[in-house]
């Protein structure tokens, strides 16, 4: 059986309100089913499932607003009914030593065959999948959550039971220390809440998230002046016989160039949590997107490394309509590894900017400017962007950082390889 929580849309998100549930008690989902629709801070968002199985319950109601973390739904999993139908297959169980340190057992296939009887192996499993008792004597009807050691740490010094927390953030719902620092914040009043204007809140929000990260991440920056005149020609051949809504923009360039090169420099895409950082095998490219209704979110264009530069701008362009008009799915929301912010419509020469935690990195992309530049000994005029870095010291150095604006700069200059 699995808890569903209210979902984290971004770190500076608090609560969030169920405006719709898209299925009822008994109903059977896949993954990828979008379940609900949650209104938060920044608008309207699809919550999906992530596995398959049949709703049992619902534990929360439409209009209900909760805070993060809290339980808002019951799945009972499809391979749970899958074992209990098929008790010959069942070879998995729990020790309860190894649940305590978040770890998995199995009983051997030797000792499955000799048991003369399927449903003795039915009985065994479920017997210690049952009988896990934890240290305040409680039956437990499923693995406990694993637990990191900093999270593990700061329940005990304030006195929370993490055991009781229905899923973590972490791989495979492990708790790590945020949760534990969620779930250490007193409850918000739903009364307050709807007195606030909604603007103010997520300015709140961004605040205590950006200050957090000034805080606890030694933020390093690099700057680099990367010359546009081979993409824009190249993209002014490539868009002469198209028709406008088949175009591709220089925005779709970069954010190419950007996510092929960072699959060299790993040390930019992933998280640091509880002390180490976990680099991520895909590029999921955190596209910052500005809100008409004011603030900003940050939308994943996932594995944006192996996207095609029309795919990539397809992308870009359903992503910003969806954001500002309800529709973003629930993982686009959670999984970018590395961000760009991009204020260069905006008129900004350049940006300096903050890293989002758990993220370790962050680029800044200013507007295109024509400016005199120097090719060959001879003054010219050429169309430029300033690109900037922002990285977390504990990772990465400025070697790395160069290194990585610099085969940023090396990719836009040979555009056609990206298409």
């Amino acid at each position: 059986m699995k808890i569903l929580t209210m979902p984290s849309f971004g770190a500076d998100m608090a609560v969030g309100t169920i405006v719709k549930w898209n299925v009822k008690p008994g109903d059977p989902v896949s993954r990828g089913d979008i379940i609900a629709s949650i209104e938060t801070m920044k608008g309207l968002i699809d919550m999906e499932v992530f596995d398959d199985g049949i709703i049992v319950r619902l534990l929360a109601g439409e209009g209900e607003e909760l805070e993060i973390g809290r339980p808002i739904a019951e799945l009972k999993l499809k391979k749970e009914e899958y074992l209990n139908n098929n008790p010959e297959q069942i070879v998995e169980s729990v020790d309860p030593h190894k649940v305590e340190m978040g770890l998995d057992t199995t009983v051997s296939q030797e000792d499955a065959s000799n048991l003369s009887d399927n449903r003795n192996v039915l009985n065994k499993v479920s017997k210690i999948l049952t009988d896990v008792i934890d240290n305040n004597g409680a039956s437990l009807n499923a693995r406990r959550p694993r637990v990191s050691p900093a999270a593990r740490s700061k329940a005990e010094h304030l006195g929370i039971d993490w055991r009781q927390l229905s899923q973590g953030t972490g791989p495979d719902g492990a708790v790590l220390l945020d949760d534990i620092n969620i779930a250490d914040k007193p409850p918000i009043e739903s009364s307050s809440v709807s007195d606030k204007d909604r603007n103010d809140m997520m300015r709140e929000a961004i605040a205590k998230t950006v200050s957090c990260s000034k805080r606890d991440i030694p933020h390093y920056y690099l700057q680099l002046d990367m010359v546009l005149d081979n993409t824009l020609n190249w993209l002014s051949h490539h868009n002469e016989d198209l028709p406008p809504s088949k175009r591709i923009l220089s925005n779709a360039v970069i954010y190419s160039a950007i996510a092929r090169a960072l699959t060299a420099f790993p040390a930019f895409n992933g998280f640091y949590r509880d002390g180490q950082y976990q680099p991520s095998d895909s590029i999921h490219l955190g596209n910052a997107i500005s809100l008409r209704q004011g603030g900003l979110m940050v939308v994943a264009i996932h594995d944006a490394h192996r996207l095609g530069l029309a795919e990539l701008m397809g992308k870009i362009k359903d992503q910003v309509n969806r954001a500002r008009n309800g529709g973003l799915r629930m993982s686009e929301m959670q999984d970018a590894t590395v961000t760009v912010s991009n204020l260069g419509d905006r008129g900004c020469d350049t940006i300096q900017s903050i890293i989002f935690p758990p993220q370790v990195a962050i680029i800044g992309i200013g507007r295109q400017r024509t400016v005199p530049w120097i090719i060959d000994n001879r003054v010219t005029s050429a169309t430029i962007i300033s690109m900037s870095l922002a990285a977390d010291h504990r990772v990465s150095d400025g070697h790395s950082g160069a290194l990585l604006l610099n085969q940023i700069n090396k990719l836009l200059q040979t555009p056609e390889r990206l298409i």
